[in-house]
Formats: C-alpha cells, sequence, structure tokens
C-alpha cells in the first residue's frame, strides 16, 4: 500500500531537500542529482510532480531565491549558514514561488519539520524566522 499524500508529499520535499544539500556541497546540478536519485523514481505521481516543480525551480531562480533569503537573515551571510539550513531555505523558497496553490503557511511548517529532522537544535527556529521573513514578501496576501 502507498504512502498517505501528504506524507508522500513530505517525502518529496525531503528528497528535494537531500538534492539541494548535496548539490550546494559538491557543485553538481540539482537536476542531474535528482535524475540519478533512486528513491525519485518511486514516487507516486503527484509527489513526484511536486519534487519536480522545486528541483526546476531550484535550478531557475537560486540566484533570486538566495536574494531573497539573504535578505531576510540580513546579519547571516548566506555562507556563513550551515549548509542544512541553507537548503530547507532553498527549498521552502522554491516551495513559494514554483507552488502558489500550496499555502505558506504548509510551506513553513513541512521546512521547519526538515530542519528539526536534519539541522542543529536551533534550526527549526532560525528557519521559520527567516521564512516568515520570505513568505511575508513573496505572498502578502496570505498574512493580511
Amino acid at each position: 500500500m502507498s504512502a498517505p499524500v501528504e506524507g508522500a508529499r513530505h517525502q518529496a520535499r525531503e528528497l528535494v531537500f537531500r538534492v539541494a544539500y548535496q548539490s550546494d556541497l559538491i557543485g553538481d546540478s540539482i537536476g542531474e542529482l535528482w535524475k540519478q536519485l533512486p528513491e525519485a523514481a518511486e514516487l507516486a505521481d503527484d509527489p513526484r510532480e511536486l519534487a519536480t516543480d522545486l528541483t526546476g525551480a531550484l535550478s531557475a531562480n537560486l540566484a533570486s531565491i538566495d536574494e531573497s533569503i539573504a535578505s531576510a537573515a540580513s546579519h547571516w551571510p548566506l555562507a556563513r549558514l550551515a549548509a542544512t539550513d541553507r537548503a530547507v531555505l532553498r527549498l521552502a523558497v522554491a516551495e513559494l514561488i514554483a507552488r502558489p496553490g500550496t499555502p505558506a503557511r504548509v510551506v513553513l511548517d513541512e521546512a521547519i519539520m526538515i530542519a528539526r529532522r536534519f539541522g542543529s537544535d536551533e534550526s527549526g527556529g532560525f528557519v521559520n524566522g527567516v521564512l516568515d521573513r520570505v513568505a511575508r514578501t513573496l505572498r502578502p496576501a496570505e498574512f493580511a
């Protein structure tokens, strides 16, 4: 039996997080790393579409994604962020851009869960603070 859709979407986000993290550390392209990931082929259609959208958005918009993060985390240069925090922030900002139908609060909650799982004890709070500022800039109507 397949995983529930929400669980499968979370799994897709975690896979994209892993790809973003690996790309950041070794410099390979996100698209190539995604193609090489065996778990990607095992995803059902809906979560695979989500992951494809996110990897595409990361590849196409990385510079503007990084600008959004840098602006929201003004006291933390991007290069000084932990690689796990940087990867989860990039993933979430990509989703805010590429998937306007996903509520910003869902994007933030998912990112915080990933940050808590893979980052430090402070990662969840840090990611929450930065993403809240980014989301309010990218999707102000959702916070009115």
